[in-house]
């Protein structure tokens, strides 16, 4: 089934215990539309981009099956660029340098080759603007999946809180979930959350792996234990391409088949914090994440006698 990611593709520059880059390509929507690609074919993506970005960049984008005609080019503009420091724990980071740049005035435009698409996947962006994205979609998508993160909570609450009811899928960590719902445990802030609007939410925990709440039904998916984490600059929407890219290949978004979509999800994450930036992902095999997913499996397999 079809899948469609609005989303920002950016510029980063970053700084880890384990060394530092110059401006390489990120973003919310390369990362998501990236791990989505190795399991739906029918990949779209709406972004903006300017005149500096390289026309390299997206021909990777294309070769992964990637539909680009809904990526705007300002020529005379410059891409959305955002430089990061982090600290020693790799969870905690500070931001040196925000620049929005095209993204400023980002207007989604939809083409006509995307309405109709089944599962849509709106990236980490202002809440106006992901409204604007569903008010803009001729046909209900099957599954609405959102991301967003505290700094919308700081400063467009009310924008967030209006396209909450729209959207079946939440997306946020656990420090967003205490936040959106005033409740320090995890279980009663899903509670909070999920009559907000969205009957399924995923907390993200990061190391500590994730949640899945819908109704009164939870699972837990482990974080595979790595030798070396390099980077988790997009880890979060990577999980959340693989999440939604495997759904979309199945067509299937009952509860059970969400558990193991947190599984291949979990699983492209933990190959991206492996190198810096969107690397690890560009290269992958089939064999590769079939391996890493059976690593999940027998993390948390075991009988009762």
């Amino acid at each position: 089934m079809s899948l469609l990611t609005v989303g920002s593709v950016a510029f980063d520059a970053l700084e880890t215990p384990f060394g530092k880059t110059d401006k390489i390509i990120g973003g919310a929507a390369t990362y998501i539309t990236l791990a989505a690609s190795y399991f739906t074919k029918a990949n779209n993506l709406v972004a903006v981009v300017g005149g500096d970005f390289p026309s390299e960049m997206i021909d990777i984008l294309v070769s992964h099956g990637i539909n680009t005609e809904g990526l705007q080019i300002k020529e005379e503009g410059k891409t959305f660029f955002w430089s990061g420091k982090y600290h020693e724990d790799m969870n905690t980071r500070d931001t040196i340098d925000v620049q929005l740049n095209v993204m400023g005035n980002f207007d989604p435009i939809i083409p006509d080759s995307y309405q109709g698409c089944e599962y849509l996947m709106l990236g980490n962006t202002a809440p106006a603007i992901q409204k604007q994205v569903l008010d803009r979609m001729n046909t209900r998508p099957k599954l609405v999946m959102l991301d967003t993160m505290n700094f919308w909570m700081d400063i467009a609450m009310p924008d967030l809180e209006a396209v909450l009811p729209l959207v079946d899928v939440l997306t946020i960590n656990d420090e967003e979930a205490r936040m959106l719902s005033g409740e320090y445990s995890l279980r009663k802030a899903a509670n909070i959350i999920m009559k907000k609007g969205p009957k399924t939410l995923i907390i993200k925990k990061g190391e500590h792996g994730a949640l899945l709440f819908q109704g009164d039904r939870i699972f837990f998916a482990p974080a595979l234990p790595l030798e070396e984490v390099f980077d988790p600059t997009g880890a979060g929407d990577t999980f959340a391409g693989g999440f939604i890219g495997y759904l979309a290949s199945t067509d299937d978004i009952s509860f059970e088949n969400m558990k193991r979509a947190i599984i291949y999800g979990s699983a492209m994450a933990s190959f991206c914090v492996e190198k810096f930036g969107s690397e690890r992902l560009v290269n992958l095999t089939e064999k590769e994440i079939n391996q890493r997913v059976l690593e999940f499996v027998s993390l948390a397999s075991f009988e009762i006698r």
